[in-house]
């Protein structure tokens, strides 16, 4: 984020990572679809090759925003223009659809200014999915719903990346024998 060129391109970047939204429902992302109040975000709509469509998934979703977006969000909406429930929150310059290729290289130069490897910017959203999968409170059910998966193992993916506190005991408790005394186990073994 501190790379980025720009205040909005790091509160995308941002937002991207800490969402999973797409780099289209990004550039999609109108104000009436950003609640505060209720902490989240309505995926709507996606934008890509100057048209408007539905997310990818065809459905719309709501995604819960961290309180570090909710304060970025904020931030932005408080410059006074561009914020009415109808305007994009990251519009381009002259208040139309972000352009998405210009924005993916001003990102590429922002992981460079960084000395980060090189990323895709769709590398964001996976950051999400394997950060959020990481919390043992949240089921893969809410994730995929979070993302706009349409099919369960599109998410189950994350799951490898999920370490979970007390796996290890749950194996243990498995193959618990109460008959024999751990002292001696590796001798009957």
């Amino acid at each position: 984020m501190r790379a980025a060129e720009s205040e909005q391109d790091a509160a995308i970047f941002l937002t991207a990572a800490f969402t999973g939204l797409r780099r289209g429902e990004l550039v999609a992302l109108r104000w009436r679809s950003v609640d505060f109040t209720r902490r989240t975000i309505r995926v709507v709509a996606s934008y890509s090759e100057r048209s408007l469509s539905t997310p990818k998934s065809g459905r719309a979703r709501s995604v819960p925003m961290a309180p570090l977006v909710a304060e970025t969000l904020a931030r932005l909406a408080s410059r006074g223009h561009d914020d009415q429930e109808d305007d994009l929150v990251f519009p381009g310059s002259f208040g139309e659809h972000l352009d998405s290729s210009a924005l993916y290289r001003r990102y590429k130069l922002a992981l460079k200014r960084a000395g980060l490897r090189p990323l895709r910017f769709h590398d964001l959203r996976h950051t999400f999915g394997t950060q959020v999968i990481s919390n043992p409170a949240v089921s893969i059910l809410q994730l995929k719903a979070w993302m706009g998966h349409q099919d369960i193992d599109t998410t189950m993916k994350y799951l490898h990346y999920a370490p979970r506190e007390g796996e290890a005991e749950l194996v243990a408790d498995a193959f618990a024998l109460p008959s024999l005394d751990p002292a001696t186990v590796s001798e009957d073994i």
